[in-house]
């Protein structure tokens, strides 16, 4: 069966798919997996077929960032699901017997799946459906809201981005010659599968969710083959105590003085850190302290004291992989949401949001997250939990019940 696994956005929005698919590959399925070109090395490299996407997602985090209002920043999203919805359908049709989609692109890849006339079904990384339990990724000011306030946000905020994807999916439709939907929206149908790659020790299944909805475990990124350390990090790691790791991913820079302050914060905690430049370019340097590229965070984040990242979905997952202590510094959409879920989890302090991030907050930041050593306990006991899960098996069997229910052609 030919499988397509689409995603957009960045980094961490693509590599937990390469393991996915690599399990399905092994299962005897093909694989493609379609994301923006500066991902295409990543996805052949682990072995997949890759279909590109148009769109960078480098300059689409600035341009969002750096837009002056939530009406400017969601005129950008729009401009970007343009193209995106073109690229979905381009990539669908190279073949594909069943289609698998990240949450950010699912209303677009729904109605392509029905205009090729195949299933689909949504493979998340964050929670995307609404629920009474917690306030939905990426809603402002989520802290105490009531259990009913909870479900409206998650309702709300599906509405709010169903006028960034009507006329793209307008479009879509006529592209496709399916008829036109009346007050089309991202929402789901009610029997539409839906697989959340994480763990439901970090994350429980809410009660309220159907039963079409799953929480699945971690889709681990496949590692790439034949990768070895550089010596250079071997000889830091070995040369003192475990490192702290600080990177902020696919985050660009949104903080004037970010290289001072992560310098002169590992500087006066008196730790040795092992600092990873990202897009955010972070450059400090110094005798303790070491500045790497993108590496495997399975390899690395074992051998450290804490890390210190931004809380996006993939790099908050490896570091409960780990068992290590985290200190989440969120920037933006459902970053909040797991360093709060992090600190609740007990393996982190309060989150630090990069807008409170100056040297003295970051220094204490430190310090708090060493000097206890219950967050070390309770991140080596969720690690157990988090590690137990088989979350590929339990997608690939949705996928073989879906392909049993296909009508033969």
């Amino acid at each position: 069966m030919r499988i397509l696994i689409v995603t957009a956005g960045s980094r961490g929005d693509v590599a937990p798919f390469t393991g996915l698919g690599q399990r399905l590959q092994q299962a005897g399925h093909q694989v493609a997996l379609a994301a923006h070109d500066r991902f295409a090395d990543l996805v052949r490299d682990c072995g997949l077929e890759y279909r590109a996407l148009p769109g960078d997602p480098v300059e689409l985090v600035r341009a969002r960032t750096a837009a002056p209002s939530p009406e400017a920043a969601g005129a950008v999203f729009a401009a970007f699901l343009d193209e995106l919805g073109e690229g979905v359908l381009t990539a669908t049709a190279a073949g594909t017997d069943i289609l698998l989609t990240a949450f950010g692109p699912a209303p677009l890849s729904r109605v392509v799946a029905e205009g090729f006339g195949i299933p689909s079904l949504g493979v998340y990384l964050a929670p995307g459906v609404p629920t009474r339990e917690f306030p939905p990724p990426g809603w402002p000011d989520a802290g105490h809201l009531s259990p009913a306030d909870n479900l409206a946000a998650g309702r709300e905020l599906l509405a709010r981005t169903g006028v960034l994807y009507a006329d793209v999916l307008r479009r879509l439709r006529a592209r496709l010659d399916l008829p036109a939907s009346t007050g089309e929206t991202p929402n789901p149908p009610d029997d539409w599968l839906i697989c959340h790659g994480y763990s439901s020790a970090v994350v429980p299944r809410p009660t309220d969710w159907p039963t079409n909805v799953h929480v699945t475990g971690y889709w681990w990124p496949a590692g790439p083959p034949g990768w070895q350390p550089p010596d250079l990090l071997v000889d830091f790691l070995q040369a003192g105590p475990p490192p702290v790791f600080v990177g902020f991913g696919s985050m660009t820079p949104t903080h004037e003085r970010l290289h001072e302050v992560v310098a002169a914060a590992v500087k006066r905690a008196g730790v040795r850190a092992v600092v990873q430049s990202g897009w955010a370019e972070l450059g400090p340097a110094g005798d303790d302290t070491l500045l790497v590229g993108d590496l495997p965070h399975d390899w690395l984040f074992p051998r450290t004291a804490a890390v210190v990242h931004h809380a996006g979905a993939g790099t908050t997952g490896a570091g409960l992989r780990a068992g290590v202590p985290a200190l989440p510094v969120p920037v933006l959409v459902d970053q909040p949401f797991w360093a709060d879920r992090l600190h609740r989890l007990g393996v982190a302090p309060p989150p630090l949001p990069i807008h409170e991030l100056t040297t003295d907050t970051l220094t204490d930041a430190l310090r708090s997250c060493l000097g206890r050593s219950t967050y070390r306990d309770r991140a080596t006991e969720l690690a157990h939990q988090v590690r137990a899960d088989d979350g590929p098996a339990a997608v690939l069997s949705l996928i073989t019940q879906l392909d049993g229910e296909r009508p033969a052609s």
